[in-house]
């Protein structure tokens, strides 16, 4: 098949990359003022923030204090469905703001710039999808939920990392050959784990793709005791040399049940806002990365999820604009494989 990293996937990083989204410099004053106006209007729009945990420790924040929500995308997605506000506030990427109107299509979900998306989404589009699962008509299709509403409706099954390998194994046991979709490395380590066989679509997270299992092993020299928290997005060789390796979810609740006052993390950076809450008093160390090209400036933190921030929120909240419309067919279709996937995880954690 098709690679989508070595040209395509770079070239669109390239040419959104040329439009510069740099974060405003904030005095405290200035970021109380922001904090202030975007609060007054979450409450006259009838509206709640959901913050993804990559996101800014500010919009982290400010989702805590006003009854919003900082979590995975899913997570995010049915909060805001169980919410009562009208509006969602969805700090994030396309992928999740699409997810929560796919699960929640009465609500209006706006986000703070429709252009942040995701290198896994753009790296799958449906066109191509589409005509490599028709020449495996007798595969069941499993996609990672950063992917397109488009995607998802093309797909069997929606997963989560957290997930991931309680799905693959129950479909293996079924007797269900296997499409995985878009990231290689996800699916190599469910392989692994789970030492099922499936047939592999081609594609990688540009902030996950260069974390670099010598830079890793260097910094363990400086760190010896830090236990190395891992998100499986990563390239194999840095999976094998994790103490711990999990989704986002998994990956704070390791960082505060592992005994180690120190962690080296190989994920996005943003999300030792939430680690220090959950684990106060331990020390988090950006795990080293190998930029090159374009994703260089990707390094340990998603150029997408960094364009969120507390202008744009309140631009949207202001404006209205960049909101989120799914056809409703693709709402339909979409939402089946998110609640097979939902209905799975309810009977997992009954059982």
């Amino acid at each position: 098949m098709l690679s989508k990293q070595d040209i395509s996937d770079r070239i669109l990083v390239q040419e959104h990359f040329a439009k510069e989204h740099l974060p405003l410099d904030m005095s405290e004053a200035q970021v109380d003022d922001y904090k202030q106006r975007i609060k007054a209007l979450l409450k006259e729009k009838d509206a709640c923030l959901v913050a993804h945990y990559y996101t800014d420790a500010v919009l982290q924040q400010l989702a805590d204090e006003t009854g919003g929500c900082v979590s995975d995308s899913l997570e995010m997605a049915r909060f805001g469905n169980a919410h009562p506000a009208s509006t969602l506030v969805v700090a994030g990427v396309k992928f999740m703001g699409e997810t929560a109107k796919i699960l929640t299509p009465n609500k209006r979900v706006i986000m703070p710039t429709i252009e942040a998306t995701c290198s896994l989404d753009i790296g799958c589009p449906i066109d191509e999808f589409s005509a490599f699962c028709d020449a495996h008509p007798d595969h069941e299709v499993v996609v990672y939920a950063n992917t397109s509403a488009a995607v998802k409706a093309r797909a069997d099954w929606v997963v989560t990392s957290s997930i991931a390998l309680d799905v693959v194994e129950y479909l293996a046991d079924q007797g269900k050959k296997i499409i995985w979709a878009p990231d290689k490395h996800l699916g190599s380590y469910v392989q692994r784990q789970t030492g099922i066989e499936m047939l592999m679509w081609d594609g990688a997270c540009i902030v996950h793709d260069e974390f670099k299992a010598k830079g890793i092993l260097d910094i363990k020299k400086v760190y010896p005791d830090a236990a190395v928290l891992v998100h499986p997005e990563s390239p194999d060789s840095v999976v094998e040399i994790a103490d711990a390796v999990g989704s986002t979810t998994q990956l704070i609740n390791a960082a505060r049940e592992l005994p180690n006052k120190q962690f080296i993390v190989a994920t996005d950076n943003a999300i030792f806002y939430k680690m220090r809450q959950a684990a106060p008093g331990k020390e988090f160390i950006e795990a080293p990365t190998g930029g090159s090209g374009a994703t260089c400036r990707s390094c340990a933190h998603c150029p997408w999820m960094a364009m969120n921030g507390l202008e744009s929120v309140l631009h949207a909240l202001e404006s209205g604009q960049d909101e989120i419309h799914v056809d409703p067919a693709l709402i339909t279709d979409a939402r089946k494989p998110l609640q097979r996937m939902l209905d799975f995880s309810a009977a997992l954690n009954q059982g």
